[in-house]
């Protein structure tokens, strides 16, 4: 049975983009548009990875950090962001403060996506 993974993202076609890759890979993904879609998605089909986008309208990946540290502590999460250059270690470093597996900076090699997925598993 193949890992599965839940991608958030408001950007369609990065989720899109990133959803084909990690299916090749051997992913079974699923996706939602902010942490509110994420966190009505995980209590109907779990995910056993979480991948969210930091900065997204409506429920942002803060909140769905939050939600499934509180709600599936045993799913591990992965954020990602492509905030204001400057910032982005910033808001990745908070990230990690509340209990996040592991963190990337948009752009990321896809490369290095499947070795945080690997090493977090």
């Amino acid at each position: 049975m193949s890992t599965r993974i839940l991608l958030v993202d408001d950007d369609a076609d990065f989720r899109a983009m990133l959803c084909s890759a990690l299916e090749l890979a051997g992913y079974s993904v699923e996706v939602a548009r902010n942490g509110r879609a994420a966190l009505a998605r995980q209590r109907h089909s779990p995910a056993d990875i979480l991948i969210t986008d930091i900065f997204m309208p409506e429920s942002d990946g803060f909140e769905a950090i939050d939600g499934f540290r509180r709600n599936f502590p045993s799913t591990k999460i992965v954020a990602i962001s492509g905030g204001a250059p400057v910032m982005k270690a910033n808001y990745l470093d908070a990230a990690g403060l509340i209990g996040v597996d592991a963190a990337l900076q948009k752009p990321f090699e896809m490369e290095e996506l499947l070795r945080v997925l690997k090493s977090i598993q």
